[in-house]
C-alpha cells in the first residue's frame, strides 16, 4: 500500500474531522449575534430599516480583509493551524462581548462586528487547511461535514435567543453566549488537533497568478455559480429570522421564542444539505448536485414569500427546504475551482473567489434592507430577489457541464 492509501485509510482523520467540525460549529456562534437580536436592538437602538443590514455587513467585510490578509501574508504557514484557528476563534469572542457590552447604538458597534468578521477569517479557512492535511480520497465528505458545522454554528445565536427569550434572559447575555461557545471551540481545537500527513503549506496569494486561472472559461463559469449562490446565501441567513416573526405574527402567533426557535431550525437545517451533497458531488457530480441544489433554493425563495401569514407549520417546512438546498451547494464550488484552475494557481483563484462571494453578499444584504419588507408583499419582491442569483447561478453551471474541462471534476463525473 503506498504512502498516499496508507494516509486515506488513517483511522486518526475521523476523529480529527470530529474536533476540527466540534471546533469550526462551536466558534462560528458570534457570526449572526446581531442578526439573532435584532428585534430587540429595533426598540432598544432605534436600528431603522438599515440598522441590521449594516451590522451583518461590518462582519462580511471584516472576513473579507482577514481572509486576503491570511493569504496574503501565508499565517497558517508560520503559525501552527491549531493556535490560529484558537486565536482567531477567542478574537471573535472578545469582539463579540464588546458588542454586547460597550456598544451603545450602531454607530458604537460597528468596530466590533467588523473585527469579529476578521477573527472569523482565521476560524474556517484554517479548518480547510487542517483537514486538508488528513483527507484525501474523502476530501469531499470532510468538507462538506465543515461547512455543515458551519452552518449549525451560524444558527446558534438564533436558538440562544430562543432559550434566552423563553427565560426572559436580555439579549446581552444572548450574545455573551455565543461568545463563550466561540471560546470553547478555540480551547477544543487547540487542545485535540494536529497536523496531518499530508499537510502542505497554504498557497501564497498573487493577483497575477489569480488572473490567469480566471482566463480560463471554466473558472469563470464555477465562479459565476459561486457568485450566484452567494447572492441569496448570507442574505437568506441574515433576514429569514424577521421574515419568520412577521409571518407568525401574522398568523396570529407572537412567540419570541418560537420564532427564534423556527429560524434555528431552518438555518441550522442547512448542516444536513451540507453533507449529503458532499457525498452526492463525488459521486454525481458537482454540476448535477449544484443545479439541482440552486433549483430548490430559488423555487423555495419564491415559495415561501408567496406563504408569507400562513400556518407556522407550513412557512417553516418550506424553510426547512430553503434552509437545506440554500447552503448545500457551497463547498462544491470551491472544489470545483480546485479542480479546473491551472496547476499553482487554486489557491489565488479561491482567494479572489472567497472576497468575491462576500462582497456581493453586501449587496444583497443591503438590498433587502432598502425595500424595508413588513409585509407579504415586500417579502415577496425581496426574496425573489434573492431567488435571481440561483437563476444566474444555474446556467452557468450547465454551461460549465458541457465544457470538456469539467471531466476533471469529481473524477469525471462533471
Amino acid at each position: 500500500m503506498d504512502r498516499a492509501s496508507q494516509a486515506a485509510e488513517d483511522p486518526r482523520r475521523w476523529r480529527l474531522l470530529a474536533i476540527v467540525a466540534a471546533g469550526e460549529l462551536f466558534a462560528m456562534a458570534p457570526w449572526f449575534s446581531a442578526s439573532a437580536v435584532a428585534p430587540v436592538l429595533a426598540n432598544d437602538w432605534d436600528l431603522g430599516r438599515l440598522g441590521l443590514p449594516t451590522l451583518a455587513i461590518a462582519v462580511q467585510l471584516g472576513f473579507v480583509v482577514g481572509a486576503l490578509a491570511l493569504a496574503a501574508t501565508a499565517a497558517a504557514d508560520v503559525v501552527p493551524a491549531r493556535l490560529l484557528f484558537a486565536a482567531g476563534a477567542a478574537l471573535a469572542a472578545v469582539a463579540n462581548l464588546g458588542f454586547a457590552y460597550l456598544a451603545r447604538d450602531p454607530a458604537t458597534a460597528l468596530p466590533f462586528r467588523f473585527v469579529t468578521g476578521l477573527a472569523l477569517a482565521g476560524v474556517y479557512p484554517v479548518g480547510l487547511k487542517l483537514l486538508a492535511g488528513w483527507f484525501r480520497l474523502e476530501r469531499g465528505l470532510a468538507i462538506g461535514v465543515l461547512v455543515g458545522a458551519l452552518t449549525i454554528g451560524s444558527a446558534l445565536p438564533y436558538l440562544l435567543r430562543a432559550l434566552g427569550a423563553s427565560q426572559g434572559i436580555d439579549w446581552h447575555a444572548t450574545v455573551a453566549g455565543a461568545s463563550v461557545l466561540a471560546i470553547l471551540g478555540g480551547v477544543l481545537v487547540l487542545v485535540g488537533a494536529t497536523d496531518g500527513p499530508w499537510d502542505v503549506p497554504a498557497p501564497r496569494f498573487s493577483l497575477d497568478i489569480a488572473r490567469a486561472a480566471f482566463r480560463e472559461p471554466s473558472v469563470r463559469l464555477a465562479n459565476l455559480g459561486y457568485l450566484g449562490h452567494m447572492w441569496e446565501l448570507y442574505a437568506m441567513w441574515t433576514w429569514v429570522p424577521l421574515f419568520v416573526a412577521a409571518s407568525f405574527a401574522a398568523a396570529g402567533t407572537h412567540s419570541a421564542a418560537t420564532g427564534s426557535l423556527a429560524a434555528f431550525a431552518i438555518v441550522a437545517s442547512g448542516g444536513i444539505g451540507c453533507v449529503v451533497a458532499g457525498r452526492l458531488a463525488d459521486r454525481l457530480g458537482r454540476t448535477s448536485v449544484t443545479i439541482v441544489a440552486m433549483a430548490v433554493s430559488g423555487t423555495s425563495a419564491i415559495v415561501i414569500g408567496l406563504l408569507f401569514g400562513a400556518a407556522p407549520a407550513v412557512t417553516v417546512a418550506v424553510g426547512v427546504i430553503w434552509g437545506v438546498t440554500v447552503v448545500a451547494d457551497s463547498a462544491q464550488f470551491s472544489t470545483a475551482v480546485s479542480e479546473l484552475a491551472p496547476p499553482g494557481s487554486a489557491g489565488s483563484a479561491l482567494a479572489i473567489q472567497t472576497a468575491l462571494g462576500f462582497l456581493l453578499t453586501t449587496v444583497t444584504i443591503l438590498a433587502v434592507g432598502l425595500l424595508d419588507p413588513t409585509d407579504g408583499t415586500g417579502w415577496r419582491i425581496a426574496f425573489g430577489l434573492l431567488a435571481l442569483g440561483p437563476l444566474v447561478g444555474i446556467v452557468a453551471m450547465a454551461r460549465l457541464r458541457r465544457r470538456p474541462e469539467a471531466g476533471r471534476m469529481a473524477n469525471g463525473h462533471r
